[in-house]
């Protein structure tokens, strides 16, 4: 059946009621869209997540806390990378879209060890790609990054750019992912919606981002790692602005589209840090360090389509996610 349109203030959801999928889902992105499905619409979830140690999966468990009672939620510590597993899942569950945000993230450690990030992002994949079109999937929305942008010159991003020049195994590997799923869009027509997302932040954040990280030392007193002379730019965009543009598009069924997700308003590094102090109310120790390999000199949105197709548009300023920030970290982290 058909749902009501929502009170004020929510999104509305006027088709039929789906079963999604959402791989990642006990990550910080992928948490936050489950709340929001779950809160703002009538759909059901199954969630998959792996709970790997590339942070602490303690971290994880209590992102998905609320939602275990929840009768339309259902969780499965699988792998995405494990193919008989993920059979199994949608052979079971019926799933209707699929909402996939499980990656190995960050630039850095993917220099470090790239096989691993290979064999998630794009293995894995290439593995619910392959399911969706056995599975007749409706729309398959996939998470990018705005690290497939390189270090070009050319500001804002958008996403029309030439992306032949990736500095990280990260972005090589994101890349990759945009170009399966127009493989599979243009061989078996599959409607894939692949998400850019930039640098995003808010309440139960990752902690191995910047915004948890700098909170932390300059809260505890300890060295800040500033990368390079503090200029370098990042389009921060709040949580609650990246999940209406994800559930936007599940509920669009666009045939093949890459859309950004960001803010469209860059933050300098020195600015950020400041913010923190203020919000902190502490004064930050600087460890100054050169610009790493796989590091970019900005990052910047073109939202112009994601306007366009989506009605996307952030509203939170960086003071004001941070301040929200700030606040879950002192108050409900467990951190203080």
């Amino acid at each position: 059946p058909d749902r009501k349109l929502k009170k004020k203030n929510r999104y509305l959801f006027v088709s039929k009621i789906m079963k999604i999928l959402v791989t990642g889902g006990a990550g910080f992105i992928g948490s936050h869209t489950i709340s929001h499905l779950l809160s703002q619409s009538d759909h059901s979830v199954v969630c998959v997540d792996n709970f790997n140690d590339y942070y602490n999966p303690a971290f994880k468990e209590r992102n998905i806390g609320p939602f275990l009672e929840n009768r339309r939620f259902r969780l499965y510590r699988n792998d995405i990378v494990d193919l008989d597993g993920m059979s199994e899942l949608f052979e079971k569950e019926k799933i209707d879209k699929v909402c996939h945000l499980a990656a190995r993230a960050g630039v850095r450690p993917s220099i470090a060890d790239p096989f691993i990030y290979e064999e998630t992002n794009v293995k894995g994949t290439l593995n619910l790609l392959d399911l969706s079109r056995k599975h007749n999937i409706k729309n398959f929305v996939f998470a990018s990054s705005s690290s497939v942008y390189g270090n070009q010159k050319k500001v804002p991003f958008s996403e029309g750019d030439q992306l032949d020049w990736p500095i990280s195994p990260y972005a090589a590997t994101k890349k990759a992912a945009e170009l399966l799923a127009h493989t599979y869009h243009h061989l078996h027509g599959l409607n894939c919606t692949g998400l850019r997302f930039f640098t995003v932040y808010g309440p139960a954040g990752r902690p191995d981002m910047a915004p948890y990280k700098f909170t932390k030392w300059i809260d505890e007193g300890h060295p800040v790692t500033k990368f390079g002379d503090g200029t370098a730019k990042r389009d921060y965009t709040f949580i609650d602005d990246i999940a209406q543009g994800v559930i936007a598009a599940l509920e669009k069924n666009l045939p093949y589209e890459i859309v950004n997700l960001g803010n469209n308003k860059p933050v300098e590094l020195n600015y950020f840090i400041n913010l923190i102090e203020r919000l902190v109310g502490k004064k930050a120790v600087i460890k100054n360090l050169p610009m790493q390999p796989g590091d970019v000199d900005i990052t910047y949105a073109d939202i112009s389509k994601a306007r366009k197709l989506f009605g996307y548009n952030p509203k939170t300023t960086i003071d004001e996610g941070m301040e929200q920030f700030v606040h879950w970290y002192k108050h409900d982290s467990g951190n203080n």
